[in-house]
């Protein structure tokens, strides 16, 4: 509003608010003087004594506080989480035990599938994993082994027999060399036959062949022992893999059992009685509102103050009169070409429920800086419909002053000023029907 048209609003209405004032006390005199004439003298001089009494106007002063700095942005809420719950196996459903609007706790069943057939592969399962124990029991005790114990092929019963029969010919065989040699001294000497000779000789190469043939009955057994543990090693594959067939049979039983992954609100649940549901479907849809995000869209010339952690007031529609308080949680750095803005995230937690999905919210962002900012009691600021403006009246050397104000949030009794006053004015807090700008006010 330019100041000419200020001060031009401003003598219209100090004209209108004082023809009214003239108006009102031409019809009390009026009324005055009608009850004179049917009650006597003495009652009109009291009543025109009532009306010569002086108008008491209550003031106070315009305060200027420090505040937090801040500015105003909208959005909406949304939930903190939100999850359309699909089972990871198919099957008929058996079961639907909660409905739209219940709340679930993490965990709990939200749709139950046939189990019949789960409950079939998890009986063959465990039988698989029986039979594949009782293979592997089977190979380890061919070779000796215990229950889990490492394998070392020295210790099959086979291969310590050849081992023992192979270092006994090995023995017999020294023996028959040393004794082959002896003769063969002796016999240079002349101190023994040439048949005794012979005969020592002859020992000497059975014993040799003996224990060649020791070593090789030896190394057979020691590679048969470590074929054999090829079969025991294929014996604990199976029973791993029987192992890990009978957790898969587990867990799709568990799966047919379709489970709130957290705590929240049923908002659908398009999963009926004898409908099937394929991997993928949706058996419902769950929301959490024990905490919820407020988007804002926050114009441009704001980024460089708006930082991760400050606090966030709002207010929403179905709670006019109540601020609710967030936090910051996330600025996405870039910036809107269509709308010159960015978006932000903030943080609120709702234990109560009060703020829903979708909600719309008028919100400030304070800042870290401090301001100056003008107070006055709310009874100081009117309405006027001629101007479409909020107004207070100011006592300026006994004259009252009308002023246009524009006005911001309440705190109590006494309600912020954003234009229209600097502060440490005396304002008048009563009977602004009966004022116009100019007015005596002494």
């Amino acid at each position: 509003m330019s100041g000419s048209y200020k001060r031009a609003a401003m003598r219209r209405i100090g004209k209108a608010r004082k023809s009214m004032s003239r108006f009102k006390m031409n019809l009390f005199f009026s009324s005055v003087l009608v009850l004179a004439a049917s009650c006597g003298g003495e009652k009109t001089v009291e009543k025109a004594e009532m009306a010569s009494e002086k108008i008491v106007f209550n003031t106070a002063q315009a305060v200027v506080r420090d505040i937090p700095g801040s500015f105003q942005a909208s959005g909406s809420f949304v939930a903190e989480e939100i999850s359309d719950i699909t089972p990871a196996v198919g099957g008929r459903v058996e079961a639907t035990p909660v409905d739209v609007g219940d709340f679930v706790t993490k965990g709990q069943i939200i749709c139950q599938l046939e189990k019949r057939d789960a409950e079939l592969r998890l009986d063959q399962s465990r039988a698989a994993l029986e039979q594949a124990k009782f293979m592997l029991s089977q190979a380890e005790s061919r070779l000796g082994l215990r229950a889990g114990a490492e394998f070392n092929p020295e210790n099959v019963p086979e291969v310590l027999a050849s081992r023992a029969a192979y270092e006994a010919a090995t023995a017999s065989a020294r023996l028959a060399v040393a004794d082959a040699g002896r003769y063969e001294n002796l016999i240079k000497s002349g101190d023994v036959s040439q048949s005794a000779f012979e005969r020592a000789r002859t020992q000497r190469e059975t014993a040799e062949a003996a224990a060649d043939s020791a070593r090789k009955q030896y190394e057979t057994q020691l590679n048969f022992a470590r074929q054999s543990f090829g079969a025991v090693e294929a014996a604990r594959a199976a029973l791993a893999a029987a192992e890990s067939q009978l957790g898969m049979a587990q867990k799709n039983l568990e799966d047919t059992s379709v489970r709130a992954p957290f705590d929240g609100y049923i908002t659908a649940r398009p999963s009926s009685v004898g409908q099937w549901i394929g991997v993928g479907g949706n058996a419902a849809t769950i929301v959490s509102i024990s905490t919820v995000k407020l988007q804002l869209q926050i114009p441009e010339h704001q980024a460089a103050m708006t930082k991760n952690g400050m606090e966030v007031t709002a207010r929403v529609a179905a709670w006019a009169d109540r601020d609710f308080t967030g936090r910051l949680i996330a600025v996405v750095p870039s910036v809107s070409v269509n709308s010159r803005a960015f978006m932000t995230e903030a943080r609120f937690d709702n234990p109560g429920g009060e703020l829903r999905p979708g909600m719309y919210a008028t919100s400030r962002v304070i800042l870290d800086e401090m301001i100056k900012a003008v107070y006055v009691p709310t009874t100081a600021v009117f309405y006027d419909n001629t101007t479409d403006a909020n107004h207070v009246y100011t006592s300026v050397n006994g004259i009252a002053r009308l002023n246009v104000v524009q006005i911001g949030d309440a705190q109590g009794t006494e309600i912020r000023i954003l234009s229209g006053l600097k502060g440490g004015e005396t304002v008048i807090l009563n009977n602004q029907a009966d004022l116009y700008d100019g007015a005596a006010v002494n």
